[in-house]
């Protein structure tokens, strides 16, 4: 019974570990959307004051490339979920290794270009 009880808490664990994959991506895909939306809205707001609109093609790049690295954040967490499953029912487990240095490499990079543009524009 004790067993039983173990591998259904590390089951648990992984998928509370999956959801919140799925959370952070839906807020990144949210963020993106925000970034693109707020530039094609300050494009408008310009026109309707007689201003020449500003180029805000780097804003609606930056919001695409948060709402593509959110839907691959998804997949890298189904597949992460899907192998440690896996493992969990052979009885062996590997803790992430790669995937995490990537995901937090993306994110610095991303955070340092939207720094940057906020900074220069």
């Amino acid at each position: 019974m004790l067993e039983n009880s173990s591998r259904a808490r590390d089951h648990l664990a992984n998928e509370r570990t999956f959801l919140a994959w799925v959370r952070t991506s839906v807020a990144i895909v949210v963020f993106g959307f925000a970034i693109g939306r707020f530039a094609i809205a300050l494009r408008q707001f310009g026109k309707f004051q007689g201003q020449v609109p500003k180029s805000t093609g780097f804003s609606v790049w930056m919001g695409m490339i948060s709402i593509l690295a959110g839907v691959a954040m998804v997949v890298a967490g189904l597949l992460r979920y899907r192998k440690t499953r896996a493992q969990l029912d052979e009885g062996k487990f590997e803790p992430a290794g790669f995937i995490v240095d990537l995901v937090t490499i993306l994110t610095v990079l991303f955070g340092l270009a939207l720094a940057g543009y906020l900074i220069f524009v």
